[in-house]
């Protein structure tokens, strides 16, 4: 995931890399987030099922969007949605409070390439943005555990 802006504003567009939130996010998607305010208020912004934005427990350097599956001792267990992408909990377990630095709220999909039909052009129109909500946009993969 790339930031757009350097400054802390409390909502943001990030653009999405890599796969491993697909097929909720996909590569290249853009993502309205909106920033947590301190590890004190992940508590009361975070919610089961929320895509977050945090830095990489392994490599704090490193942005990462995941779904926050549940609190653990210690932190979110988070997943990605893409059963093949293992970059996550399962690999460095439970993430502090104070790498989690948003909360998704919707993301953009822009075209891929140019539509030349109105079906087309409807299509992208209808599907380019959505509102990330935990009971719509939650993977089967989490609905079955």
């Amino acid at each position: 995931m790339r930031e757009q802006r350097a400054a802390r504003l409390p909502y943001q567009l990030v653009e999405v890399t890599g796969p491993s939130m697909v097929p909720t996010l996909r590569h290249g998607d853009w993502l309205l987030i909106q920033y947590v305010k301190g590890p004190e208020a992940v508590r009361d912004v975070v919610r089961e099922g929320d895509v977050v934005v945090l830095r990489h427990p392994l490599q704090q350097d490193l942005l990462i969007v995941k779904r926050a599956v549940e609190r653990r001792d210690g932190g979110w267990w988070v997943l990605g949605d893409n059963t093949f992408a293992e970059s996550d909990s399962r690999q460095f377990g439970a993430v502090p409070d104070e790498l989690v630095l948003a909360r998704g709220l919707g993301r953009f999909r822009p075209p891929m390439g140019v539509q030349r039909s109105v079906a087309g052009v409807a299509g992208w129109v209808v599907s380019c943005v959505r509102v990330l909500r935990t009971d719509r946009s939650f993977s089967r993969r989490l609905r079955a555990r």
